[in-house]
C-alpha cells in the first residue's frame, strides 16, 4: 500500500502548493462562497476542470504545448483581456457601493456563474502551465504508471479539498459581510488581483517567457 501512498502524498502536495497563491480563479470561488449561492456547482466545476488537465498532463499531453507554441501566447492575450474587464467591473461595482443583492444573498444564474468560472479557469495559461507542463513533467519520474496514477488522483484530490474548503469555508466570513463597506473592500482587492494578473500576463507576453 505505501507504494501508492508515498506518490498520492507527493501529488496532493504539489497540486495543493500550485492552487493555493491568491488568483483570479480563487477570488472568483470565495466571492461566490460569501453569497452562498450555486458553490456546489462551481466548486465542482473547478475542481474537475482541474482533473481534466492533471489527468491528461499525467498521461503526457503536455507535449501540446510544445506541438502547438503559439497556443500560450493566444491563453495570455485571452486570459489578460477578460481579467482587464472583470477587474474593472469589480472596481465599478466599488464605486457605486450598491451591495443590497451581496447582502441578500444574491447571485448570478447558474449559467453566467459557470460561464466567468469557465473563462477564468481555461483562458488562464498558467493552468496549462501547472497541470500539463508542471504535474505532468513530475509525474515522469514515478517510473511505473500505477504510481503516476496514484500521484494524479492526489493533485486531483488537492483540487477538490481546496475549492470546497474555499467555497464553504467562505460562509465563515458571512457575518462580516453584512455591511456595504466589507463587500466594497473585497471587490477592490478582487479587482487588484485581477489587474496585476494580467500584468504579469501581459508582462511575460512582452519578455517573451510565454509562448
Amino acid at each position: 500500500m505505501s507504494y501508492f501512498i508515498a506518490p498520492a502524498i507527493t501529488g496532493f502536495a504539489t497540486g495543493f502548493s500550485l492552487i493555493l497563491a491568491i488568483g483570479a480563479q480563487n477570488a472568483f470561488v470565495l466571492r461566490q462562497g460569501l453569497l452562498r449561492q450555486h458553490v456546489f456547482w462551481l466548486c465542482l466545476f473547478c475542481a474537475a476542470s482541474d482533473a481534466v488537465l492533471i489527468a491528461a498532463g499525467v498521461l503526457g499531453f503536455g507535449a501540446l504545448v510544445e506541438a502547438w507554441p503559439g497556443l500560450p501566447l493566444i491563453m495570455a492575450l485571452a486570459g489578460a483581456g477578460f481579467l482587464i474587464v472583470y477587474g474593472a467591473m469589480r472596481f465599478l461595482a466599488a464605486l457605486k457601493g450598491t451591495y443590497a443583492m451581496e447582502i441578500a444573498g444574491k447571485s448570478r444564474s447558474l449559467s453566467t456563474v459557470i460561464a466567468i468560472a469557465a473563462a477564468f479557469t481555461w483562458a488562464n495559461p498558467h493552468v496549462y502551465l501547472d497541470t500539463l507542463g508542471l504535474i505532468g513533467a513530475i509525474s515522469t519520474s514515478f517510473s511505473d504508471w500505477a504510481q503516476r496514477i496514484a500521484f494524479g488522483a492526489g493533485a486531483m484530490t488537492a483540487s477538490f479539498v481546496f475549492f470546497f474548503s474555499l467555497g464553504y469555508g467562505a460562509r465563515l466570513l458571512a457575518p462580516i459581510m453584512q455591511k456595504s463597506g466589507a463587500w466594497r473592500v473585497l471587490d477592490v482587492v478582487i479587482g487588484l488581483t485581477m489587474w496585476a494578473i494580467a500584468v504579469g500576463l501581459i508582462t511575460g507576453v512582452v519578455s517573451g517567457s510565454i509562448g
